[in-house]
Parts: C-alpha cells; structure tokens; sequence
C-alpha cells in the first residue's frame, strides 16, 4: 500500500528531502507520491505540518 497527499497539502517541500526512494515531486497544485516506488514507510507524513500524506 502506498501513501498519498491530500488536498491538505500547502507545498512546503518538507516532504519531498525525507523520501528515501525518492518518489516525493511537486506536482502543479501540491507534492505527488508515485505510488510505483513508496515502501510505505510513512516519513513523509512524519515531517508534514499538516498530515497530508495519508496511506491508501
């Protein structure tokens, strides 16, 4: 299962450094996770100051 981002998401940045697949970039209106390479470690909602990564 991978990990997605909300709408909740303010475009910080926080997130896409901590990824350590590297499957964090942003995207046009918040950061996008590629499903295809998350290990669903949960790091990226772990640096979020608004929880905006959520598992699917």
């Amino acid at each position: 299962m991978a990990y997605f981002i909300n709408d909740d998401c303010i475009s910080c940045g926080a997130c896409e450094p901590e990824c350590p697949e590297k499957c964090i970039t942003a995207g046009a209106d918040k950061y996008v996770i590629n499903a295809e390479c998350c290990i669903d470690c949960g790091t990226c909602n772990s640096v979020c100051p608004v929880g905006a990564p959520n598992p699917q």
